[in-house]
């Protein structure tokens, strides 16, 4: 099965920026919609972006305008590009379908935290 493997994670002052990568093992580009979710601590998971391999993305409300999501299917990888960072973005990042019964096993994530 496809894996997948977080990275770009780590501590940022508020304000700060990172950009996160989402390396898969094979194809996701029939995928679509890739999601980012964050799970802060002691909170569920949630979607936070969404993008499909045509372009279209969608966002929370409490990052739109901030992070932007993009795809390259020929490196079989997805991003995350974060500006503008918030202690309340504090927490694991990971990627995964949006759509339940396409989602892959769950990577280890990555861990982003934001100093205030």
């Amino acid at each position: 099965q496809v894996r997948l493997v977080e990275s770009g994670g780590g501590l940022v002052q508020a304000g700060g920026s990172l950009k996160l990568s989402c390396a898969a093992s094979g194809s996701i580009s029939s995928i679509n919609p890739m999601g980012w979710y964050r799970q802060a601590p002691g909170k569920q998971r949630e979607l936070v972006a969404a993008g499909t391999s045509g372009g279209t993305t969608n966002y929370a409300d409490s990052v739109k305008g901030r992070f932007t999501i993009s795809r390259d299917n020929a490196k079989n990888t997805v991003y995350l590009q974060m500006i503008s960072l918030k202690p309340e973005d504090t927490g694991v990042y990971y990627c995964n379908a949006v759509v339940k019964e396409w989602q892959l096993d769950w990577g280890q994530g990555t861990q982003v935290t934001v100093s205030s």
